[in-house]
């Protein structure tokens, strides 16, 4: 059929039009998409920072003028970034009740300072107080927050009522500030109290896409940090935080330090037994997928046995058991030398090597992190290097803990 001027004419017009329609659809469809993609129904809770509460013991309680009535500023540093979040403060180690009469969130600037244009406040259930029963934990309504990666928060609380007996983390590495009366929005608190502790507060949970997850680590005070610098925020957790978020394939991998000085994994020695606590430590935080345990040498201490071994071992099957049952993937890490320590012994040396050769050759994990191997000295075999001996022959230093994150093959934690 040939066209005439005009006809031609509509024909370009209307494929023009066409295209047009079609162009849009195609754009729509795409801001559809991305939009569907972070709506809540297409993310998730993942906690970005944790820590593991205990009864805080006497010699660690706030310092005077004490926490009721008064203001306590605590920092910490998250693993993942997001730009929604919530709060978890826990009451659960304490006879009596605690209120929290105003929260605020803000991003840290060091010391007590805080940029107090991100400072904002935290309801529950909609109010700005919550009164937190014995035994029990809350979380704070979700708050648009935009927090980056491996950066610092500051969260400050004006208390009301506070029990005798407090729940925390005493093995904070971080220093903490007190000042009298209510100061949730000072911007610096140069004339605090201050002390290297947490109390109530347990966990930060970020809005973030399914791909996201995290890993949580059950330790004792090697994961807990000692031998790592004070506000430094370099213990072995930490170091491995640094290169997951270094590396482009693992950025979206979240790092839970529970990890709790002088903790047992077979029995109540600071704090509640690894075994006991590993309910609410791992099973109960949002967003793991994978578990690192490293615990057991508390267990031992000075006077290993065989028998003391198995236990150790028995724990490991169950908590192995329990996480493979919730979806986690177990990697085993092996206990670190002790030689040269106070917990040094015939036994506990005999002790270590049995669950050390368990962890390699039982095939239970799903993986094996051989710290044994990455920290020992090849000319003094059983000691750590001089260079990763924090001092005492047992903790690491900081360039020991560096090295125990890198000990760590980072394709352990590909989605």
């Amino acid at each position: 059929m040939k066209l005439n001027a005009g006809s031609l004419r509509y024909s370009l017009v209307l494929l023009a039009v066409l295209m047009s329609l079609t162009a849009a659809c195609s754009s729509n469809e795409k801001e559809r998409q991305i939009n569907a993609a972070d709506s809540p129904a297409n993310t998730q809770w993942v906690g970005t920072w944790a820590t593991a509460p205990q009864l805080t013991e006497p010699r660690n309680n706030p310092p005077e003028p004490g926490l009721e009535g008064n203001t306590l500023r605590q920092v910490f540093r998250v693993s993942l970034g997001g730009d929604t979040l919530r709060m978890r403060f826990s009451n659960e180690f304490s006879e009596s009740p605690v209120t929290l009469k105003r929260v605020a969130l803000a991003t840290a600037r060091g010391a007590s300072n805080i940029d107090i244009a991100s400072n904002a406040q935290l309801t529950f259930n909609g109010e700005p107080s919550v009164t937190i029963e014995p035994g029990r934990a809350v979380y704070s309504d979700a708050l648009d927050f935009s927090v980056k990666a491996l950066s610092q928060l500051a969260v400050t609380i004006a208390f009301g009522q506070v029990p005798e007996g407090i729940t925390g983390h005493p093995g904070s590495r971080t220093t903490s500030y007190i000042l009298p009366g209510d100061q949730v929005n000072a911007l610096s608190m140069p004339q605090a109290v201050t002390t290297d502790h947490w109390y109530l507060l347990t966990g930060l949970e970020v809005r973030a896409p399914h791909s996201a997850a995290a890993i949580a680590i059950m330790g004792d005070s090697i994961t807990d940090g000692r031998g790592s610098g004070t506000n430094q925020q370099n213990r072995w957790p930490d170091e491995l935080a640094n290169r997951l978020q270094a590396n482009p394939a693992t950025r979206q991998v979240a790092v839970l330090n529970q990890g709790i000085g002088g903790n047992c994994i077979t029995r109540p020695c600071l704090g509640p037994a690894g075994l006991e606590r590993f309910s609410r430590d791992v099973l109960g935080q949002q967003g793991v997928k994978w578990l690192i345990i490293l615990e057991g040498i508390n267990d031992l201490g000075g006077h290993g046995t065989t028998e003391k071994a198995e236990n150790i071992i028995s724990v490991y099957q169950d908590m192995i058991h329990r996480a493979h049952a919730a979806g986690i993937k177990v990697y085993g890490a092996t206990l670190t030398p002790i030689k040269g320590s106070g917990y040094e012994s015939p036994g506990s040396l005999a002790a270590v090597e049995t669950v050390n050769h368990w962890i390699r050759h039982s095939s239970q994990f799903d993986a094996v992190i051989d710290f044994y191997q990455a920290v020992e000295d090849s000319q003094k075999p059983g000691h750590l290097k001089p260079e990763y001996d924090s001092g005492d022959g047992l903790h690491l230093s900081e360039a020991g803990y560096r090295a125990m994150a890198e000990a760590i093959e980072l394709s352990l934690f590909k989605r």
